[in-house]
């Protein structure tokens, strides 16, 4: 049974509440500003959450796979002579290889499920991203590892699924840890060309000492493991990450544990002012921002693809 995020709920609050009321006598005008309106809007994202978190509790069916196109048949069912075919030895081009912008897979942070991508993902379709999915994993599952397995098959899948080479993902929080262990781990930097993460803890955060008790959490401490092991070499890597991060992000702590610093990943770190933990899935800056993350790493692709054939 999936869990409800009324679980975190409370202790989010209180951080919500108190630490913008402490720190507001401490920070410039500004600053305190900025920190109070993230949380009235982290608050009221909390609340309208919680209405639509039944909504994504089922697993999301997968589209089918789309049919060869009609053009590259003839009537009888079999390839059409005159339709150009690949060369010998040519690369076979993919059901929608080339076709389309590759699949984005999201997945979403600790205790939660694909319904808070509802905007990001209508986002996406809205400018033209056909194959956009979100995965969830069992709030049961008590190790990161595990889920960057799941999402390995998943990746395998979606690929078999719509004939890409290579898929894009976004995660928010934990989500993004699980992306990048899967790329730095378990070698899914030749499945991933872009990761893009939204306030997730690259070098561990120190919230909720009292969530300590689950595994997960535990893992995303800065003594971790599996802090650990992403600080490991990871040289050849072929994924690109672009980390989103707010100063007003009151999960991450410190803010800046949000952005990768790597010596062997090609990471972006882009700073969002004004936005709390909760609103970066749903707010319209960061949408344009990761839209244009990818749009750009589909350009230099291609740079690179027309350099490599020259």
């Amino acid at each position: 049974m999936q869990a409800l995020p009324f679980l975190s709920a409370p202790l989010l609050i209180a951080r919500l509440v108190s630490t913008p009321l402490r720190c507001a006598r401490l920070l410039p005008t500004r600053a305190s500003s900025l920190l109070l309106r993230s949380t009235v809007v982290d608050l009221a994202i909390l609340a309208g959450h919680l209405l639509l978190y039944p909504t994504g509790i089922s697993q999301e069916r997968p589209l089918p796979r789309p049919a060869p196109h009609p053009s590259a048949e003839s009537p009888e069912g079999l390839l059409d002579p005159e339709v150009p075919q690949p060369a010998p030895g040519a690369p076979t081009m993919l059901p929608t290889e080339g076709r389309a912008h590759p699949p984005v897979l999201l997945l979403h942070g600790f205790i939660d499920n694909r319904s808070v991508f509802l905007l990001l993902r209508r986002s996406l379709h809205r400018h033209g991203w056909r194959h956009v999915e979100a995965l969830n994993y069992s709030p049961l599952t008590c190790d990161l590892r595990k889920a960057a397995e799941l999402l390995s098959r998943h990746v395998e899948e979606v690929c078999a699924r719509t004939g890409h080479r290579r898929v894009d993902l976004v995660g928010h929080s934990l989500g993004g840890l699980i992306a990048r262990y899967y790329v730095q781990r378990l070698g899914g930097d030749t499945r991933v060309r872009t990761v893009v993460t939204l306030g997730t803890p690259h070098s561990g955060t120190r919230i909720a000492p009292l969530l300590s008790a689950h595994p997960l959490v535990r893992q995303m401490r800065p003594d971790s493991e599996v802090i650990a092991e992403l600080s490991r070499p990871a040289p050849n890597c072929r994924t690109q990450f672009v980390a989103f991060w707010s100063a007003e992000d009151q999960v991450m702590i410190p803010a800046t544990t949000a952005k990768i610093s790597h010596p062997d990943l090609l990471a972006y770190n882009v700073h969002v002012a004004g936005v709390g933990h909760l609103a970066l899935p749903v707010n319209g800056t960061v949408a344009a921002g990761i839209r244009e993350a990818l749009t750009a790493a589909e350009a230099a692709e291609g740079t690179a693809d027309t350099i490599s054939v020259a």
